[in-house]
């Protein structure tokens, strides 16, 4: 039983004329009536074992944009339900309003509209609902927590879906849907024409050319149906913070990104979240549901602090498919030390395989190495260390500096590798990936 706010004033007016005037027999009086008052009050308030709570709400929610919910409550007592209500979700979940009052009769029910904005990636969960029920004088009330365990999975943001139109035209450019034909791309056979100057002699078909007696050419396009493979690094990589976010967010908006355009192109796609083991998988999504299955399979990674395991992604990827395909590895390189597993593997899998790898830049670091306007080495910025706080500053900006040619070195011996490295501030690092996927198109190096 609780004591309302409106018990606790009766109370202080029962009690401050007994303190002010002594004892006597109308203040004991006044008190009586008032636990008089305040146990028949409880006596009419509902029976809370007679309430039943039903949810109605979806499964799915993505992180910063508003998911409708209701709470229903069924009162199957005898006495009328005056009710404050509370549900307990995490914070995370982003609820509104925290707090429902609901009169319900008996034998009636009565909904609450509720609105989720979730602020944090996951799943988010509440074990009950918390119900205060009053009587109808309002001087004391039962609690009682219901059990109704519910759950939401918060699909990541998908920022980079802006990206997604400008991308799209380019493909259909590239499918020749578009007034804008390039030719003379690709691994799969479209048309025979004429020949122009300037075309690849490799493309004369000479048959053709036999029975018209002119120069005749095959042109290509992109093949459709084609595998491309999204390994995401939920590894210490992923777990770096830039910008107030781990690496791993920019990993996974890169896999959405990358995903639906692979999607809309009439690719298979896959997606594979690594650590030391695989935590997450989707096989072959289509462009009906690859936002919706990546999303759920991403909303639950969490970046750990644990070394992923590399050697496994060849062995993966042959799982996935034996033909070639594009092997996108959505992670960041620092150093040689920190990523000399993922550049032991590169040289195999980029014999097989078209691969991309992705490396984000801290735009802190970045602004610390190019102060002043310029990026200089390190020798120079350390050659003009004046003051003790100049000194501070220099010796940053010199660890900045050293910072980013570490990653610059990295990126080289993963190109003389074989794979393609896209690099840049959280922000550009998806785009850029979808331009280098269209590029292998283009390139017919799928």
């Amino acid at each position: 039983m609780a004591l309302s706010g409106r018990f606790v004033a009766l109370l202080a007016v029962a009690v401050v004329p007994t303190v002010l005037l002594g004892s006597g027999w109308g203040a004991s009086a006044w008190i009586g009536l008032l636990v008089v008052a305040s146990a028949v009050d409880l006596l009419l308030a509902a029976d809370l074992r007679q309430v039943r709570v039903e949810r109605r709400m979806p499964r799915l929610a993505r992180r910063d944009t508003g998911a409708d919910g209701t709470l229903v409550l069924a009162n199957d007592g005898r006495r009328v339900l005056r009710a404050l209500v509370r549900d307990m979700w995490e914070p995370s979940a982003g609820q509104e309003p925290r707090r429902v009052r609901l009169t319900v009769p008996a034998g009636e029910r009565r909904t609450a509209r509720m609105r989720f904005t979730p602020f944090r990636r996951g799943r988010r969960t509440t074990t009950g609902i918390a119900i205060r029920a009053s009587g109808p004088l309002g001087l004391v009330a039962r609690q009682r927590v219901v059990p109704a365990p519910a759950e939401l999975v918060v699909t990541p943001p998908f920022r980079s879906r802006r990206h997604l139109p400008s991308r799209l035209a380019r493909l259909r450019e590239l499918d020749g849907e578009t007034t804008l034909q390039l030719r003379g791309h690709g691994t799969e056979f479209d048309s025979l024409r004429d020949y122009v100057r300037g075309d690849d002699v490799r493309s004369i078909d000479w048959r053709a050319t036999a029975r018209r007696q002119d120069l005749v050419v095959r042109t290509w396009r992109p093949e459709r149906d084609r595998r491309v493979v999204v390994v995401v690094d939920a590894g210490r990589a992923g777990a770096g913070r830039v910008d107030d976010e781990p690496r791993l967010d920019t990993a996974i908006e890169t896999a959405l990104l990358v995903g639906a355009l692979a999607a809309a192109a009439g690719d298979r796609v896959d997606l594979v979240v690594l650590d030391d083991a695989v935590r997450g998988r989707v096989l072959s999504a289509t462009r009906s549901d690859v936002v919706q299955r990546f999303g759920e399979a991403l909303a639950l990674a969490e970046p750990e602090l644990r070394p992923t395991d590399w050697a496994a992604v060849p062995g993966i990827v042959d799982a996935v498919t034996t033909q070639r395909a594009l092997v996108v590895l959505a992670t960041s390189l620092d150093s040689v030390g920190a990523s000399g597993d993922l550049l032991t593997v590169l040289p195999a899998l980029a014999r097989r395989h078209a691969v991309v790898v992705t490396s984000v830049e801290d735009p802190a670091v970045v602004r610390m190495a190019v102060a002043d306007g310029s990026r200089g080495s390190a020798a120079g910025l350390l050659s003009g260390a004046g003051s003790a706080n100049g000194s501070v500053d220099v010796y940053r900006r010199a660890a900045a500096e050293r910072s980013l040619l570490d990653a610059d070195g990295v990126a080289d011996v993963a190109r003389r590798a074989g794979a393609e490295v896209v690099r840049g501030l959280p922000e550009e690092v998806p785009p850029r990936t979808a331009d280098a996927y269209l590029r292998a198109k283009t390139a017919g190096r799928l």
